[in-house]
């Protein structure tokens, strides 16, 4: 069964930052499309970020653009999203996922697998 453990999550202060992971476990994820999504109380889940596992592409929302970068630690089967610069409206659950589909998309639908989520709290 494939699992994926996020961790990083916390309390921060507007124009902090923080680092968080996400652990995967149960199958070896060399083919498959990475993403992170967040989810702020009374909102749809968004799209922040993806990484293709093998080529180390990545996409961006506009809204985290220049502040966040996600990548990937192949051997550890690991991915990352480094946030910095952050706004009280980053404020949400992070969520991992895993898509068997595709290397690279910002369609949730497309995912496969999600993570448990990490909380983020940014305050002003």
């Amino acid at each position: 069964q494939v699992q994926l453990v996020e961790s990083g999550g916390g309390l921060v202060q507007a124009g902090g930052s923080l680092r968080l992971s996400c652990a995967a476990s149960g199958r070896t994820f060399s083919s498959y499309g990475w993403g992170w999504f967040r989810q702020a109380p009374g909102k749809e889940r968004e799209f922040v970020a993806a990484i293709s596992w093998s080529g180390g592409s990545t996409y961006y929302a506009d809204s985290v653009k220049g502040r966040f970068t996600t990548s990937r630690a192949s051997a550890k089967n690991t991915v990352y999203l480094q946030m910095n610069s952050l706004k009280p409206e980053d404020t949400a659950v992070y969520y991992c996922a895993a898509s068997l589909k595709v290397g690279l998309t910002t369609n949730r639908g497309l995912y496969d697998y999600w993570g448990q989520g990490t909380q983020v709290t940014v305050s002003s």
